[in-house]
C-alpha cells in the first residue's frame, strides 16, 4: 500500500488550492494511511492501532491511546532502538538516515528519523508549490529555468552503525531527482564543504559562471553571501552579476527584520516565498503572493494536533504538563497561539515539534510561526513572543529607516522585578536610548499583557547596540556557524550565560563602545 498518493486531481487548480472538501476529512484520511501502515511495528501493536482504526472516531481514540511526546520521551522510550538496528519500531523498515537537528538552543544534537516515505511526500509538496507559482502576479517566469542556488549545511553524510546521519538538505541531496542537478547551485563538490568559511570563498568565485534564478536559504546567510559577492567584483548590487535571479525562498525565521538590508543588495524587486521545511517534514507553505500565512500540508503526509499555547498546558519553562488539551484542525481559532503536535511517515506520533504558530486563516488553513515554546518571555505574565519582537523590530526599522539584520533577548534581574535587555545589530552606531523607546512602545501597543506589566513588575528594558559580526562570531564559536543554523531570539540559561561571557570577552573590532 502507497502511503503517499502523488497523483493530482482532474483539476490543476484544485490541486494547488486543495480540493473543496474539508481539511479534517483530509487530515482524518492522512491519519488513518498513517496507522495503517505502521500499525505492525513494536509503537503500533503497543498503542493498539489496529483498534484505534475500527474506532468510529479515529481522530478521539487516538488522542486516548497515543501519549504526547516531546523529543527526550520519544527517543529514550523507542527511538534508541532505531538507532541500534532495529527495524519496525515506530515505522515500517529499517531508518537509514538521521537529520541531525538542534535548534536554537538545545546543546545535544537530536537524532530526527527519515523515510523515504517522508522524502517522497517533501518533493510532492514542494512541486505543488512551485506550481501554485502560476498564480502570483507579474512575475519573472524566465527565471524559473535558471539555476537555484541552495545554501544549506554541508551534503556530507556521516556513516554510523548501519546508517547516515547529518543535515536534512544532505539528506535530500542524495535523493534529488537526476533531472534537477544542472539546475543545482554551487554543485555536490561545494555542497558537501564541511568548512562555512571555505565554502562560501567557492561560491563568492563562481558566482560569474552561474545564471542563478533561485536562491534558497536561512536569510542571514544568503544576505551574507550577497555581500561578499557584490564586494569581490565591485558591483552596485546582485543583479549585476546575476540579472535573472527573481525568487528567494526562506523558512526558519522571520524575513521581515533582514528584509530592509536585503533588499539594499537588489538592483530590482524580487518575489519572496516563504516556507516551513523541518527535520521532521515540510509542514506549510506561502502560495498566495504578498500573503502573511502559509497553507499547512493538510492533505499528504503528516496529521496535525494544535495545543494551546498557554498556562494549563505549559509551565513557565515552555515543558508541556501531562495530558495536555490537544484540539483538531476544525477546532481552532484564528488569533490564538498553538504547539505543533504532529504524527508522520517517519514515526513520530503525536510529537512536540518545539515551534508554536498561530492561524492567519482558518477557512484557508494559513498560519504563521510566533516562535518557540521555550522561547517565550514571560517573567511576570507579559506573555512576549517571537512574532511580537519580530514585528516591533520591523517597526522601528521603518520609522527609523534603518536595517536591524540580528538580534536577540534576554529576560534579566532588576531588584526585586525583572527587566528584559535586548541586543541590536547595527552597521552604523545608533543610540540605544531611542531604540529603547521605540521597542518599548511599539511593544506597548502589540501586546496588551506587555503593556500592563510594564506599569508593574516589568520595571524597565535595556537596549545594547552590537556590531552584526559579533553575532556571526558566537554563532562561530558555537559550532553554529553558516547553514541552517538561526541566531536565537531569547537567550536563556546556558546558551544566556555562554552569551553573556563571549561579550565579555570580545575584542572591541567587532563591539561598539
Amino acid at each position: 500500500m502507497a502511503l503517499i498518493d502523488v497523483q493530482l486531481p482532474n483539476s490543476l487548480a484544485r490541486a494547488l488550492r486543495l480540493p473543496k472538501k474539508s481539511v479534517r476529512r483530509q487530515q482524518l484520511k492522512v491519519l488513518k494511511k498513517l496507522l495503517k501502515k505502521a500499525r505492525f511495528t513494536e509503537f503500533g501493536q503497543q498503542f493498539q492501532f489496529d483498534r484505534i482504526l475500527l474506532d468510529k472516531n479515529t481522530v478521539v481514540s487516538f488522542q486516548k491511546h497515543v501519549p504526547v511526546y516531546d523529543y527526550s520521551k520519544i527517543y529514550k522510550e523507542w527511538w534508541y532502538k532505531t538507532l541500534e538496528g532495529k527495524p519496525d519500531i515506530c515505522w515500517p523498515g529499517k531508518i537509514k538516515y538521521y537529520a541531525l537537528s538542534s535548534g536554537t538552543s538545545e546543546a545535544g544534537s537530536k537524532y530526527i528519523p527519515v523515510t523515504n516515505d517522508l522524502l517522497r511526500g517533501n518533493r510532492v509538496v514542494m512541486v505543488r508549490q512551485l506550481l501554485s507559482l502560476r498564480y502570483y502576479q507579474d512575475i519573472p517566469m524566465k527565471s524559473i529555468g535558471k539555476g537555484w542556488l541552495m545554501i544549506g549545511g554541508s551534503t556530507a553524510l556521516q556513516k554510523g552503525p548501519g546508517y547516515y546521519e547529518g543535515d536534512l538538505s544532505g539528506i535530500s541531496a542524495k535523493k534529488v531527482p537526476f533531472w534537477f542537478s544542472p539546475f543545482y547551485k554551487p554543485g555536490k563538490r561545494i555542497a558537501r564543504t564541511k568548512d562555512w568559511t571555505r565554502k562560501l570563498e567557492e561560491i563568492v568565485a563562481q558566482a560569474p559562471n552561474w545564471d542563478i534564478g533561485f536562491i534558497v536559504g536561512v536569510p542571514a546567510w544568503i544576505q551574507m553571501c550577497m555581500e561578499k559577492i557584490i564586494e569581490k567584483y565591485q558591483l552596485k548590487n546582485i543583479h549585476e552579476i546575476w540579472p535573472n535571479l527573481g525568487f528567494f525562498v526562506h523558512g526558519g525565521v522571520s524575513f521581515e527584520p533582514y528584509k530592509k538590508g536585503f533588499e539594499k543588495l537588489l538592483g530590482k524587486q524580487i518575489t519572496y516565498i516563504e516556507t516551513y521545511l523541518a527535520s521532521e517534514g515540510f509542514i506549510a507553505y506561502q502560495d498566495r503572493q504578498d500573503e502573511r500565512g502559509m497553507r499547512l500540508v493538510t492533505n499528504q503526509h503528516l496529521f496535525f494536533e494544535f495545543v494551546p499555547f498557554d498556562t494549563n498546558n505549559f509551565d513557565q519553562d515552555g515543558n508541556l504538563v501531562d495530558e495536555p488539551v490537544a484540539l483538531q484542525i476544525n477546532e481552532v481559532e484564528e488569533g490564538k497561539d498553538y504547539a505543533l503536535l504532529i504524527s508522520t511517515c517517519a514515526g513520530a506520533w503525536r510529537y512536540l515539534i518545539g515551534d508554536t504558530i498561530r492561524f492567519t486563516s482558518k477557512e484557508k488553513s494559513e498560519i504563521i510561526i510566533t516562535g518557540r515554546t521555550k522561547h517565550y518571555l514571560s517573567l511576570v505574565g507579559e506573555h512576549l513572543s517571537v512574532d511580537n519582537m519580530n514585528q516591533a523590530i520591523q517597526l522601528v526599522s521603518e520609522e527609523l529607516n534603518i536595517s536591524i539584520p540580528e538580534f536577540t533577548v534576554a529576560g534579566v534581574p532588576h531588584g526585586l522585578f525583572f527587566a528584559h535587555q535586548w541586543y541590536i545589530a547595527s552597521e552604523t552606531e545608533l543610540d540605544p536610548e531611542s531604540i529603547r523607546n521605540k521597542i518599548d512602545e511599539n511593544l506597548k501597543r502589540l501586546n496588551d499583557d506587555y503593556a500592563v506589566e510594564r506599569k508593574s513588575a516589568l520595571k524597565d528594558i535595556g537596549v545594547k547596540v552590537l556590531n552584526p559580526e559579533i553575532f556571526m562570531e558566537f554563532m562561530r564559536a558555537s559550532g553554529k556557524e553558516g547553514g541552517q543554523h538561526k541566531f536565537p531570539r531569547v537567550l536563556k540559561g546556558k546558551m544566556l550565560k555562554d552569551w553573556l561571557n563571549f561579550l565579555d570577552n570580545t575584542t572591541e573590532k567587532v563591539q561598539y563602545p
